[in-house]
């Protein structure tokens, strides 16, 4: 076991993949700092003055950061359409520079056309997004008509280099990222695995932060699931190995998620709510069979070592001993193979014997054919049954999906963001030039900011409140490091681009680290153009505190959207998916025809992560209602279990084509109703607080199926399973009632 953990730098490499998946953090670093030093090496060896440098860092920054598009085709013609609307922005601004009043109406109208673009996707918003930045590098470095020559030259170097990494210097394409971000689903698999074999050894003091490890390693798989999904149709050719690959990914994610429930049920004196895994905070159960000393807990040690290994190297690496090691794994999956032990304890047997049927289900969609000379009887039944479903996937035919009616107007998300900024940005050019006639353009350019990406009053608080801490922590650091560095310029320009590269990798992780290196390197260019002094540093966090209130006064004031109201839509659509995926696998399981549910449990994945990020504003550090943030925890964490159980179901009826020990039953119809019933009536409060509507009780759904015919068989272990998922969904689904005042009889009437 140690020789396969692999040398220092495959532990290093594998490391760097799982923090960053798909590498695509540092991509976006690499290629923006690299496209400013190649912007900054053409223009120095040209002669250029520092009002050239300091306008040719800002634009090739622009260029590389605006393009979002995959594939490189479209990369390509929206940053040559994007040249064009830089001179024309650059042109514009040194125009109206002398114009006061003209110039500050057009910039807001610009402002509103850059943020309306958006609404014609990714080469909409980079567009706009190039428009306005270029605008404000006009204003930074005080365009005038007689310096417009150079700032063409300017422009067309910071494009050309913009262009040279993009698509020479940090060569990316859709299957390479695809093919990265697969080797990251594999090493935060690994690590999920390494955080259950914690868990098993944790002690009573231990065990409340080894099942917060499990509970991130289990978010950061679904995560980088999720970006696996997103990059399936750019990174595959072939539909159908896309859908194969995208089985896999939900099998071995859905296995490890129950593995550390297993777990947790063998560490618990009764059966434990799925919840526990999803909520944080939720203690570990007590008083069960583990972490006691015995045969059975070490046996469970060393095969979940022996899983970790598995998924790190491929069986073809380790020989006959990795052979020896899937052989006894999926082994388990026998009855006759379980080691002596509780029930409990014998269930996570069985999961690892799952587990590592994904994980070799996991390797032949990824890598191809597996050497078979060294196979078990259980391996080659496995096997058997991979082979069966890849035929039954690649035979299947995409369903046709339901395509919702888009809002028009200013109902529209685009056409509302663009009038509150407009007239948030109107707000801040006032409030600026009583600040500063010189630099008004900050507070604009924190109020667009904080517009990005966000969808509700209560983001653009957050997000307001994160620029300014991030604002004021880079002040202290531009005045601390320019006096450092002093007339240095090329001294300056180098702790700028670390900046920029740091500026990049970070912003996914916290936008407070963000804004902090962006105002140190902004200080530090004040540097390079003779304008820095403290009262400037000081000044730029005036601007920025007072384009904060702007938005968010505009965002409260004009078309709001309250944070209730936009968790409020959220949880309907979440709770419509959920209805969907549940409803159409157990039609599927019941005996219906078949459906695309992996799809679907992936849109319902989308809604709830949108719902998430919703709820931030609720949940956040800073906010004064405790309960609030506590009921929205609640919420969300009983939402990820709902998921989980519907994930589970979907997968399980994806093998009833194929799977021998998975029998249609129709009585799973009758066990459903109630459940997508309550969801409905959830639903239907939340869009109507005048509903009358009440949920529906009764016997749990396992006994709703007991009045079979005399004589028939019980239960089989599959739809055992089948049932615990919709008894657990049942559960779950009157849990969100309760928080959310939806009336619910009382037990017995």
């Amino acid at each position: 076991m140690r020789a396969a953990e692999g040398s220092l730098w495959v532990r290093v490499r594998d490391r760097v993949a799982a923090s960053d998946p798909g590498l695509l953090r540092l991509a976006a670093a690499s290629r923006t700092a690299g496209s400013l030093a190649l912007t900054l090496a053409v223009l120095a060896v040209l002669g250029s003055p520092v009002t050239h440098l300091v306008g040719g860092a800002i634009a090739s920054m622009v260029a590389s950061f605006a393009i979002r598009e995959k594939q490189r085709s479209q990369q390509a013609v929206t940053l040559a359409l994007g040249l064009p609307v830089a001179l024309a922005s650059v042109s514009l601004a040194a125009l109206l520079n002398t114009r006061v009043v003209a110039g500050d109406v057009f910039f807001v109208a610009l402002i509103f056309c850059a943020v309306y673009s958006r609404r014609f996707g990714d080469r909409g918003n980079a567009l706009g997004l190039i428009g306005f930045q270029i605008y404000f590098m006009s204003l930074f470095v005080g365009a005038t008509a007689a310096t417009l020559p150079g700032l063409y030259a300017v422009l067309a170097v910071a494009f050309g280099c913009s262009a040279l990494v993009r698509f020479v210097i940090v060569y990316e394409t859709p299957a390479g990222i695809l093919q990265r971000l697969r080797e990251a689903f594999r090493v935060r698999l690994a690590q999920l695995v390494s955080a259950q074999i914690e868990l098993l050894d944790a002690g009573p003091d231990e065990a409340d932060k080894a099942l917060e490890t499990v509970r991130e390693g289990t978010a950061r798989l679904h995560e980088t699931a999720m970006m696996i999904q997103g990059r399936l149709e750019e990174g595959t050719a072939d539909e159908a190995v896309a859908r194969l690959v995208q089985r896999r990914i939900a099998g071995a994610e859905i296995a490890a998620e129950r593995l550390g429930l297993l777990l947790l049920n063998a560490r618990s004196a009764e059966r434990t709510n799925t919840l526990t895994l999803h909520l944080p905070g939720a203690p570990v159960p007590s008083g069960g069979e583990l972490p006691v000393r015995d045969r059975a807990r070490d046996m469970l040690r060393r095969d979940l070592g022996a899983l970790r290994i598995l998924v790190l190297r491929p069986v073809g690496e380790g020989g006959t001993a990795m052979s020896h090691l899937r052989n006894r794994l999926l082994g388990y999956r026998d009855e006759e193979n379980l080691p002596p032990a509780s029930a409990p304890v014998q269930d996570v047997f069985r999961g690892i014997g799952e587990a590592a049927r994904a994980v070799m289900g996991l390797r032949v969609a990824l890598d191809g054919p597996q050497d078979e000379s060294d196979d078990s009887p259980a391996t080659t039944r496995s096997r058997e049954e991979l082979d069966a479903e890849s035929a039954a996937i690649e035979g299947a035919e995409e369903g046709e999906r339901e395509e919702q009616e888009a809002p028009t107007g200013l109902r529209r998300p685009t056409t509302r963001a663009a009038v509150q900024v407009s007239v948030g940005s109107a707000l801040a050019i006032v409030g600026g030039e009583f600040l500063s006639s010189q630099r008004w353009y900050w507070a604009v350019l924190t109020c667009w900011i904080v517009f990005i990406n966000t969808s509700s009053t209560g983001e653009i608080v957050v997000k307001g409140y994160r620029r300014l801490l991030g604002t004021v922590l880079g002040v202290v650091a531009g005045i601390l490091l320019a006096g450092l560095v002093g007339p240095h310029t090329w001294t300056a320009l180098g702790i700028v681009l670390l900046f920029v590269f740091a500026m990049f990798y970070t912003a996914p992780l916290s936008y407070t680290l963000m804004s902090f290196f962006v105002t140190a390197a902004l200080g530090l260019l004040y540097t390079l153009l003779h304008r820095y002094s403290w009262e400037v540093l000081v000044l730029r966090v005036e601007e920025t505190a007072l384009g904060a209130a702007c938005g968010i006064i505009a965002a409260a004031l004009v078309l709001p959207v309250r944070t209730d109201r936009r968790t409020n839509e959220l949880l309907v659509t979440v709770l419509r998916r959920l209805s969907e995926v549940t409803g159409a696998a157990v039609e599927q399981l019941s005996g219906g025809p078949g459906d695309d549910l992996l799809d679907r449990a992936r849109d319902l994945d989308r809604a709830l992560g949108d719902l998430r990020s919703a709820t931030q504003p609720l949940t956040h550090p800073i906010t004064p209602l405790r309960t609030r943030r506590d009921t929205a925890q609640y919420l969300v964490a009983l939402l990820e279990t709902c998921a989980y159980h519907a994930r589970s179901l979907a997968a399980t009826a994806e093998l009833l084509p194929t799977h021998p020990s998975i029998a249609a039953d129709p009585r799973l119809r009758r066990a459903c109703a109630r459940i997508t019933h309550n969801i409905s009536v959830i639903s239907a409060h939340l869009t109507d607080e005048h509903c009358e509507d009440a949920m529906e009780t009764g016997p749990s759904i396992a006994s709703m199926l007991e009045d079979a015919a005399p004589g028939s068989s019980r239960y089989g272990r599959v739809t055992d399973r089948v049932l615990r998922h919709l008894q657990r969904l049942d559960e779950a689904v009157l849990g969100l009632a309760r928080p959310l005042e939806v009336p619910v009889p009382e037990p017995g009437r």
